[in-house]
């Protein structure tokens, strides 16, 4: 585990800020917003430990970019992901993962791991028309 520095502590209270999954280059706006002399580079840095101590979750964009959101942490989860504005929440998936371990047992696979999330369009953004037409 890293040490906690203040920049460290900066970026996990910015993730934790939102409910929204956001860039490297987003968070860094907000923290010099708010007048922090953080560089891009340590958030970056700080992000992807965050992410590799289970401490914020991890996706990629349609656009290749790395996502980060603030998760609970040592509990598995899959999330719910609006495409429009990229609000995210927490979802339970039992039978996604009855179904992951039943097809790793039926092929002779032990220890089944899986990613899984499922993206939409929140009611927000569905009632105020901000969400792209699916036609």
């Amino acid at each position: 585990m890293k040490r906690n520095t203040w920049q460290r502590n900066a970026v996990r209270e910015a993730l934790d800020g939102t409910d929204r999954f956001v860039s490297a280059q987003s968070l860094h706006s907000t923290l010099r917003a708010k007048g922090s002399s953080i560089g891009l580079a340590t958030v970056y840095r700080a992000l992807a430990d965050l992410a590799i101590e289970g401490e914020a979750d991890s996706l990629q964009s349609d656009q290749g970019e790395s996502l980060y959101r603030a998760c609970t942490r040592g509990q598995h989860h899959h999330h719910l992901i609006c495409r429009n504005c990229g609000r995210a929440v927490e979802i339970e998936a039992t039978e996604v993962e009855a179904w992951a371990h039943r097809v790793a047992a039926e092929n002779g696979f032990v220890a089944p791991s899986h990613v899984v999330d499922v993206f939409g369009v929140c009611g927000e953004c569905a009632s105020d028309g901000s969400a792209p037409s699916l036609e």
